[in-house]
């Protein structure tokens, strides 16, 4: 907003809902002394209504100011940075946009008339925001109407596991991975969502979760539902959350969602584009074999939902979240702890790599790899390949493997000497690859003995430090 240049500015600013968009936002504008519109659900005429009473009370007029249609709407607040630099923020551009399609095109005409090279520039420091990830993301994309208009695109994300553990003032590195897997990093599930109530301890985390997450009469057990339902491409809730459970439940790849649902795979190409789209998925290459991808949901409190909640729903309704929680714990720690586990483990080596390994990483991500004498594949949860050179193999900086509730020793660490091996044998560079254990439960003692500069151990304490 400090930027002095004397020409109209668009910024884009997105997220999934509860991240604190519209508390940022609101902020900026008081601070700046700039002017925020906050649009509702609604027709062309209602939201331009709206959209002029609370115009004329941020200039101080005496009457609402009254607009036949957007083109003297967008004039009106370019109109404000006529003199100075002036912020004019948008909240929820989305339905703006669905009552009125062309919407983002007359803004572009808008802007275009009122840059400095039509003798008539605004110096307004214009902000579009907006939840439905859908939306957003196609009005900067391909052709759309406003591609190259924009000084900022910004995506504001749920906090990561270690912010989040500082959030919710956990320091129990343990505690902290088991409340991050129900609830993720979303700030608002802090406060609002379970009225400021935090698991005290370890032993507090079972009763938390039956009377903050499994409660009915809190809005955290239904907000997953909700987060579905608020995206406006999303017609078939029902096929859609046949698809997330099926990926919540282990079936990650295309064939296995696709057979786990019912469904042929040309049947489910539609929902996970939208899924995709909506920021709700996403879909991780595998680090080793090209084509071979692996869809991972990315709002863990829908994990949890899925997995836990959506089978019991009828129970959770009639108030028996502790005996569903109580039935589902083992199910939570092989579903839901153990895989959230692993994406803790690949993002603490993205953030850290540098740091553990001495040289910058190009993939961080989980991988799959052969071994035909065995007739079988070893998975490894923490791939750290180095950026790609031509014509030069790819240096395989680390492979890692992530357990949870196991305590890890030498066979596991044979794995990954094996899977080296292969990956050797099968042209990539692993002259100098480390090989990382990332446990939740620790490491015995044999495996502690061979840690040393090949062979990294980082436990609770390690990836929360």
């Amino acid at each position: 907003m400090a930027d002095d240049r004397p020409e109209v500015t668009l910024g884009v600013v997105s997220g999934r809902r509860r991240q604190g968009k519209t508390y940022l936002l609101r902020a900026l504008a008081q601070a700046a002394g700039g002017f925020f519109f906050e649009a509702v659900q609604g027709t062309e005429a209602e939201s331009l209504r709206m959209l002029g009473a609370d115009l004329a009370a941020h200039l101080g007029a005496p009457a609402p100011l009254s607009f036949g249609d957007w083109d003297e709407a967008l004039a009106a607040l370019l109109d404000l940075g006529s003199g100075q630099p002036h912020t004019v923020i948008i909240d929820e551009f989305p339905y703006l946009a669905d009552a009125s399609p062309s919407l983002p095109s007359l803004l572009r005409r808008a802007l275009d008339r009122r840059g400095p090279s039509q003798g008539a520039g605004s110096r307004v420091r214009l902000l579009l925001c907006g939840s439905a990830m859908s939306v957003m993301g196609r009005l900067l994309a391909g052709n759309a109407p406003l591609r190259g208009r924009a000084g900022l695109e910004l995506v504001l994300s749920p906090f990561g596991f270690a912010e989040s553990a500082r959030f919710w003032g956990l320091h129990d590195p343990h505690l902290a991975v088991l409340v991050h897997a129900v609830v993720g990093g979303t700030p608002a599930y802090r406060r609002q969502f379970v009225r400021d109530d935090a698991p005290a301890s370890l032993d507090d985390f079972d009763d938390w979760v039956a009377r903050a997450v499994l409660n009915p009469d809190r809005p955290l057990m239904r907000e997953a539902r909700y987060l579905l339902a608020e995206e406006s491409d999303i017609r078939d809730p029902a096929l859609y959350h046949s698809v997330l459970a099926a990926v919540a439940n282990g079936n990650a790849r295309w064939g296995a969602i696709a057979a786990y649902i019912g469904r042929k795979s040309s049947d489910i190409a539609h929902p996970l584009n939208v899924l995709e789209d909506c920021g709700l998925i996403i879909k991780d290459e595998d680090a080793f074999r090209s084509g071979r991808a692996r869809y991972r949901i990315t709002e863990p409190l829908i994990t949890f939902y899925e997995a836990i909640m959506r089978p019991r729903w009828a129970d959770l309704e009639a108030g028996l979240g502790g005996q569903v929680w109580a039935d589902s714990r083992q199910q939570f720690s092989s579903a839901v702890a153990g895989p959230h586990f692993e994406s803790v483990c690949r993002d603490f080596a993205r953030a850290r790599g540098r740091e553990m390994f001495g040289r910058a990483a190009g993939i961080v991500a989980a991988g799959t790899v052969s071994d035909p004498a065995r007739r079988s594949q070893i998975e490894v949860d923490v791939a750290v390949l180095g950026p790609a050179v031509p014509g030069e193999p790819r240096r395989v900086i680390s492979l890692g493997e992530a357990k949870w509730g196991d305590t890890m020793g030498l066979r596991h660490l044979g794995r990954l000497r094996r899977a080296r091996d292969l990956l050797a044998a099968g042209g990539f560079d692993t002259s100098e690859t480390v090989l990382a254990c990332y446990a939740g439960a620790g490491f015995d003692a044999e495996l502690r003995a061979a840690a040393g500069p090949e062979v990294l151990l980082a436990d609770l304490a390690a990836i929360y430090a």
